[in-house]
């Protein structure tokens, strides 16, 4: 019994040896799931890969409320120049509910359209929402037309708008991930950022109170969590927008940035707890989760150039191809790239790159964590990456196929064709061997040696072998320049497809590349936005 364990405490010793040495036996980290949420829906997203962090009924309707008027604001930013004035009809002041939130205008008030937007989004503003819409579409209806178009080209699957402030209506409706989206292109429009992440703003004089100086000409923002005075203040809050209707209960949005990481919270139907809800979420994503660039992180070719190919060509053979910089995706804390799984699709929306012919899709642990296009460099880059002697070498390439696509190959002459003259005195002796047997009497015929008639023969045969030999090289070098232009034909209308010359691609020098995946040390992004 003693020896046998002795053995066993052996063996466990060289295992945990061995486990020490071989990581690549280690698990890789799980995706993590501790944290929970009291509202009826929420979700918290990467702002720069997409990726759902976690989410709880992200899918299901509820009344957003005001939160409403980050899809409002960014309609009208990208329709208007702020500078344009807003006249705030009757209908814009009067059709909102009582006592609900509003910056004092009255009928006749014009202001600009950047002070609306501050009074839209700090203030949240519910006349403001209405003149604003008025001002771009002519009426809050057709407004509403252009919301539920701009929500389908984000990708909303979960929502209908009727309105441009968020007030209670049967039909206006949207889900917590729809949101999301929402906000996620709602942050990429460097106006609205500087907007939403103001904490006040003085407008110009309204009728109620003309007096530039008045006090009451400044909007303060309604997030509590972006203002450093309040108890729920969070540290790298940056933007976002509050809401709340007695059917939608407390609603809210928030935008926070951490270590290069930027989050998105949605929560839906909070009743009194979205403020704590939305910090729960925050804190989960930044302590669980790592934001990498995709172009840091992964060697592309060594994984897809068994699958991808343009004419014909695989990707390992051309070496115009990059990875989008932009493009990111998000990991456990823990957890490599070199990890997840990929799949590459061919079918490109309209939001793809001009120049992108394909897009690898990232997914860990059955989560999908991200994207990233494959590109075509631009045409100078592709330039300057040749080598000098490049451009001459493609030139002697297309001469070589030119001669061998001629059309005519002419056959040899028999003037051509080698022969062994006879010596001068063979032939005067075999003209009077004639003569005297009186043979075609008057006619000088050379004797030829049979040696002579055996070489000229095998000379015949060479001629007719090598005559054979050439005329199948030229079919076959035809046949090889046919299919050469076909795949150039193809590859031409591709290339047109996405965007690029048939000059830029064939000045590609075709380069092999078996780069394999090396991960690389992190490195520190600087914050992408700041209050």
């Amino acid at each position: 019994m003693n020896r046998f364990y002795k053995y066993f405490l052996a063996l466990a010793a060289f295992l945990t040896v061995l486990a020490g040495i071989c990581p690549t036996a280690a698990l890789a980290a799980s995706w993590p799931e501790d944290t929970y949420i009291e509202a009826g829906g929420g979700i918290v997203m990467d702002a720069d890969s997409g990726t759902i962090l976690y989410g709880k009924n992200i899918h299901e309707p509820f009344f957003p409320a005001s939160i409403t008027k980050i899809l409002t604001a960014l309609i009208v930013i990208e329709n208007c120049d702020l500078d344009e004035m807003v006249t705030f009809s009757y209908d814009a002041v009067h059709n909102v509910e009582e006592n609900s939130s509003n910056m004092a205008a009255s009928e006749g008030d014009v202001l600009s359209v950047e002070d609306c937007l501050y009074g839209l989004l700090l203030a949240s503003a519910n006349e403001s929402a209405n003149a604003l819409a008025e001002h771009v579409a002519g009426s809050r209806e057709a407004f509403a037309d252009m919301m539920n178009e701009k929500a389908a080209e984000l990708g909303c699957q979960d929502s209908h708008f009727a309105n441009p402030s968020g007030l209670n209506d049967p039909n206006h409706y949207t889900s917590a991930y729809d949101m999301a989206l929402i906000t996620q292109a709602a942050l990429q429009n460097e106006t609205f950022v500087k907007i939403d992440s103001s904490l006040y703003w003085k407008h110009a004089p309204i009728k109620q109170y003309p007096d530039p100086e008045d006090p009451h000409n400044v909007v303060y923002a309604h997030h509590q969590m972006l203002r450093k005075n309040t108890s729920v203040y969070y540290p790298g809050a940056f933007a976002g927008k509050t809401g709340y209707t007695s059917l939608a209960g407390n609603t809210l949005v928030t935008c926070a940035e951490r270590d290069g990481m930027t989050l998105i919270a949605v929560i839906l139907n909070g009743q009194q707890v979205h403020y704590r809800d939305t910090k729960r979420l925050l804190d989960f994503g930044f302590d669980n989760f790592q934001t990498l660039r995709v172009a840091d992180y992964d060697s592309t070719y060594t994984s897809i150039e068994n699958d991808m190919t343009i004419a014909g060509l695989t990707t390992s053979d051309i070496t115009v191809l990059s990875l989008d910089k932009d493009c990111s995706v998000t990991l456990p804390k823990g957890a490599s790239l070199a990890d997840a799984q990929t799949a590459i699709t061919y079918d490109l929306d309209a939001s793809a790159p001009k120049n992108a012919v394909a897009q690898i899709q990232y997914t860990y642990n059955d989560h999908a964590i991200g994207s990233a296009y494959l590109q075509l460099k631009e045409a100078e880059a592709i330039r300057s990456s040749l080598p000098s002697e490049a451009a001459q070498t493609e030139e002697a390439a297309e001469l070589s196929g030119t001669l061998m696509e001629t059309e005519e190959f002419p056959l040899p002459s028999p003037a051509a064709l080698p022969s062994e003259i006879p010596a001068e005195s063979q032939l005067s002796e075999a003209s009077e061997t004639s003569e005297e047997n009186g043979l075609l009497s008057g006619i000088h015929f050379p004797a030829i040696p049979s040696a002579v008639w055996i070489a000229l023969a095998v000379v015949l045969v060479l001629a007719i072998l090598i005559f054979i030999s050439v005329a199948a090289k030229r079919y076959y070098d035809k046949k090889e320049a046919q299919e050469r232009q076909r795949r150039k034909a193809r590859r031409s209308q591709r290339l047109k497809d996405i965007g690029c010359t048939q000059e830029d691609f064939d000045l590609i020098l075709k380069e092999k590349r078996n780069s394999s995946y090396t991960p690389k040390r992190r490195p520190k992004h600087s914050p992408r936005r700041r209050r």
